[in-house]
């Protein structure tokens, strides 16, 4: 009895929200708060971006280039989107691989990577690199994979990288050479470990475990689905739209704040997989790649709420209900709509949506799609009635991204970590960049707002 009394107190002392904490959850809120207006007095750019949405310049990149803005008469004017890789736009890379019919995932992770585009050559050697690299270390999936899997994929597959610092005799060598090699490996294990993940919890919630190698045949697309299902089976079309949405996923500009993680722990002279684990840990934020997950559960509130999905009165009354904080989650936000920088229109959601209703039609759910393309028409139109807004509002790419997740039978929990499959090569782009040309660690400064204080005794306080 006295070893169950233990348990239950120390159950209660790590996760219970006791007295003592809001005690001192009230002190953090009180010692804490800092008054808006002083970021203004300051000249503080929240978030490290202005009023338009133009960020604070913070380094250089050669890798991709996030373009919202034409010079008219002299003067920066918001402009249609467009995404470059290595100076190439996105729109142009996408048409390339699909009109001449192959899998883009790893020519364009040639491209960011290495800067430029590959023959048929050089594109095989690096396939053929990559296939050899789709393995594991001995007993890894017994040993760390199925060792205490959570319902989170992006906290499994963190702590799944940090543990493959030590079965690297090379982790901490920060070369060129290295560190590509780290980061290949990565970049083609991920999927495994993303996958194998989902099975290794599912089999701790009761259901059949299915472990699939990944076949050297396959795209990294393929593999997924492939591996995903317990038939292995998947259309092309599917294949086609999953290795579309790596692509569009693999890179945005050194800003985002992922990428912009990776450069500051970069910078700090430490490990790959402490760099990769962090930028993880970043993409994870539902301000971040958590996005589409929060796009599909608003619709999912929207079609329960909604009687009739046609009617455009009722489509509106509740996107307006969102905005005043009376639907879904009362954040006051219509998910998907808006981003940092894009205030035209954003490329990727561009892509996407020509693809969005073929697979619909071919899934069967066109009132659906009809449903996305209603709110994406009709969200800026409410949100500017609503909200004073400094500049355009667009759908994202979050938007579609979870529609298209979602008509491609994939699990809520890996929205996030196929972002993260497809932006480790963004991560490692960056990381090689940031190892070759900056040799000083990112500090920026914060202005102290406490006065200084004496001292105070105990017996005096």
């Amino acid at each position: 009895m006295v070893g169950k009394t233990v348990n239950k107190s120390v159950d209660r002392a790590l996760f219970e929200i006791t007295p003592e904490i809001q005690h001192f959850a009230g002190l953090c809120e009180k010692n804490n708060a800092i008054d808006k207006e002083l970021y203004t007095k300051y000249e503080v750019k929240r978030g490290l971006r202005d009023l338009n949405g133009k960020g604070v310049l913070a380094g250089l990149t050669n890798i991709s280039d996030v373009c919202a803005k034409k010079i008219v008469n002299g003067e920066e004017v918001p402009c249609a989107g467009n995404l470059y890789y290595r100076g190439y736009n996105i729109k142009d890379l996408v048409g390339g691989f699909l009109k001449e019919d192959y899998f883009g995932f790893e020519e364009i992770a040639y491209l960011l990577l290495f800067g430029e585009l590959p023959n048929s050559s050089e594109l095989e050697m690096f396939h053929e690199t990559l296939v050899e690299r789709r393995t594991l270390p001995p007993n890894f999936v017994r040993d760390v994979i199925m060792k205490a899997p959570s319902g989170d994929m992006m906290n499994s597959l963190s702590r799944e990288i940090l543990n493959l610092y030590s079965y690297d005799d090379k982790a901490d060598d920060t070369t060129i050479s290295n560190v590509l090699r780290q980061c290949l490996n990565l970049i083609s294990q991920f999927p495994m470990l993303m996958v194998y993940s989902y099975h290794a919890y599912n089999f701790r919630m009761g259901e059949d475990l299915y472990i699939y190698a990944p076949q050297p045949n396959l795209s990294t697309a393929e593999n997924i689905l492939m591996m995903l299902r317990e038939d292995k089976k998947y259309t092309k079309l599917e294949a086609r739209i999953l290795d579309m949405a790596l692509v569009l996923h693999m890179d945005h500009g050194g800003g985002n704040n992922s990428t912009f993680t990776t450069h500051v722990v970069t910078s700090s002279g430490t490990d790959t997989y402490s760099t990769m684990s962090a930028a993880m840990a970043s993409l994870k934020g539902p301000k971040h790649g958590g996005a589409n997950i929060k796009v599909t559960q608003m619709f999912a509130d929207m079609k329960e709420k909604i009687s009739d999905w046609t009617d455009e009165d009722e489509v509106h009354q509740y996107l307006e209900d969102l905005l005043d904080k009376k639907a879904f989650d009362q954040k006051g936000l219509i998910y998907g709509m808006g981003h940092a920088i894009y205030s035209v229109s954003d490329p990727r959601a561009e892509i996407f949506k020509q693809f969005v209703e073929q697979l619909a039609k071919e899934k069967g759910r066109e009132e659906e799609y009809a449903l996305y393309a209603m709110v994406e028409r009709m969200a800026p139109q409410v949100i500017g009635e609503k909200r004073k807004i400094y500049k355009g509002v667009n759908a994202n790419v979050d938007f579609y991204s979870g529609l298209v997740y979602s008509m491609l039978d994939l699990p809520a929990s890996l929205y996030t970590p196929i972002f993260a499959a497809a932006r480790v090569v963004g991560w490692s782009a960056h990381r090689l960049e940031e190892l070759k040309n900056v040799d000083k660690i990112i500090r920026p400064a914060y202005k102290p707002l406490s006065p200084y204080r004496e001292y105070v005794k105990m017996e005096d306080r």
